[in-house]
């Protein structure tokens, strides 16, 4: 999987796993088709983020899904 190219797929896949990290008990209402092809950078770069972290605080928590939130499409 090359997540430096578009597509759902990775767009699914990255959602998923910043949603088992984060242990978010919501998300289900974020899908891949929730993101642009534009915003892929920048889910990107969150993703990252997220992976290269071994836990996060409350506020942290809070600024990622407040983030993925701006993220989707209107």
């Amino acid at each position: 999987m090359d997540l430096a190219v578009w597509s759902e797929q990775n767009v699914e896949y990255m959602f998923d796993e910043i949603k088992t990290k984060l242990r978010m008990a919501t998300g289900g209402s974020i899908k891949a088709s929730n993101f642009s092809q534009e915003q892929y950078e920048d889910l990107k770069d969150l993703y990252d983020l997220v992976m290269s972290k071994p836990n996060f605080s409350i506020s942290e928590i809070d600024a990622i899904t407040t983030e993925l939130g701006k993220l989707r499409k209107a």
